[in-house]
């Protein structure tokens, strides 16, 4: 009997576009060069930062060939070192490129070493930013105290109204940034508005002097939406959020046109920001494929808790893109959809707590947190979002500290405000807690 074995390795023949999207994130491309893997039902983890070269053309090869893809092309890679590339990143930043719709990926430490890392592609000194007034703190942090030593403005804008970009819009203008929803206001953004109004701009301008559009989709999480169907160039991630999903594992990404790769690959490997090949193998691993899952089960419960709080005598206000009363409802119907096209507004709930006066109003907000880091069993008083577990925070004192006091309203936060990230409890239980801490008021 003959020993050859005719073995089939990959699956090249199956045509996957009959297949749902929450069953794509699970399997992903199920065939890389980036690595063959066709025998591993799961991938592998890489643990070398180094890898071995068969001779010192191949390594030339590899230097040579690394962040020149629009010289080279498509081939499976030569792997010299983790800062430059290996295979748990590669086939993540595949899988994020692919449930995305963009046209590639690059992954980083951290989120905002990839918002850092597409910024710092798209402008120099003497350029200039424009971006909606609420963002998250480090990320006006970064705008506001590190920029202007680059001399790199920011022009922080209402963008709930597109058209401000008219008024904001100069010469220098290279970047229109904001996320949507907005941290921790959940203020909603029209993106394609924004589009139509960035290609107006841009009919006038040449290639070196185009505006971008650059959208943190963390909240959203490309479950809820995918920004670049609306006209986005750019979306970052926090792949520490959401699509990691536990936790666990810290880790970012920027995903766009292809063109942009190379130059995102090279100030990612000189500024050093590069995800670890343990965290992209967990995010890969358990953080993307569980994703429609649990976005499924926050946003169930989201709603819940989001009317129940609407309901509630002791709340001023309740901003939930899920609510018919939020001012963001309609844009957010349109955007925020899921795999399917059903409405997903997220896992995100920010309210307000009343009081005679704002100073009481935030001190009920405290006594509320309090209340729930020393009773509640099912929610943790601590910052982050799209964990297991429900966290709240008061953004105010905690993620967005670096915005001074006298500047919270115009940055669209309130002193008092609570902002609330669902995890996977049951939802009953949520209740229990959130009626109980509210009663303590």
């Amino acid at each position: 009997m003959s020993n050859n074995v005719k073995i089939k390795s990959r699956k090249a023949d199956i045509d996957d576009t009959k297949y749902s999207m929450d069953t794509h994130i699970i399997y992903g491309k199920d065939v890389s060069d980036k690595w063959d893997y066709s025998h591993h039902v799961t991938a592998p983890i890489s643990s070398s930062t180094t890898f071995r070269l068969d001779s010192v053309e191949r390594g030339a090869q590899g230097f040579t060939q690394f962040a020149h893809t629009e010289e080279f092309g498509e081939h499976a890679p030569i792997f010299i070192y983790d800062r430059l590339g290996e295979p748990n990143k590669d086939m993540l930043e595949e899988n994020l490129a692919y449930v995305e719709k963009g046209e590639m990926a690059v992954s980083f430490s951290s989120g905002m070493a990839a918002i850092s890392g597409v910024l710092g592609i798209l402008t120099v000194a003497g350029d200039e930013i424009i971006s909606h007034n609420t963002l998250y703190g480090c990320t006006i942090s970064l705008l506001k105290n590190w920029y202007p030593r680059y001399n790199i403005k920011w022009n922080p804008i209402d963008l709930t109204i597109p058209e401000n970009i008219f008024n904001a819009l100069t010469e220098k203008t290279r970047v229109v940034y904001f996320e949507t929803p907005s941290n921790p206001n959940l203020d909603i953004i029209d993106i394609a508005a924004v589009r139509k109004i960035v290609d107006q701009i841009n009919k006038s301008r040449g290639d070196k002097n185009k505006v971008y559009i650059v959208i943190d989709n963390t909240f959203s999480t490309p479950y809820c939406q995918r920004p670049i169907e609306f006209g986005a160039d750019f979306v970052v991630h926090s792949l520490t959020k959401g699509i990691g999903g536990f936790g666990t594992d810290m880790g970012g990404a920027v995903i766009g046109k292809k063109k942009f790769r190379d130059i995102l690959h090279l100030i990612r490997k000189d500024f050093g920001g590069v995800l670890s090949a343990k965290n992209a193998w967990s995010i890969l691993t358990y953080g993307l494929p569980s994703l429609a899952l649990r976005q499924k089960q926050q946003i169930k419960t989201a709603m819940q808790i989001a009317e129940f709080l609407n309901s509630n005598s002791k709340v001023e206000f309740v901003n939930y893109p899920g609510l018919p009363n939020f001012r963001g409802y309609e844009t957010a119907r349109k955007q925020m959809v899921d795999f399917s096209g059903n409405f997903a507004p997220g896992a995100l709930i920010y309210f307000v707590i009343k009081g005679n006066t704002p100073a009481e109003s935030k001190d009920n907000g405290r006594k509320f947190m309090d209340y729930v880091a020393d009773n509640a069993y099912t929610m943790t008083l601590a910052v982050s979002l799209g964990h297991t577990r429900t966290l709240v925070e008061h953004p105010a004192s905690m993620t967005h500290s670096v915005v001074p006091p006298e500047e919270l309203a115009n940055r669209g936060i309130d002193a008092g405000g609570i902002r609330i990230a669902i995890g996977l409890e049951n939802p009953d239980d949520l209740l229990l807690d959130l009626d109980e801490a509210l009663k303590s008021i």
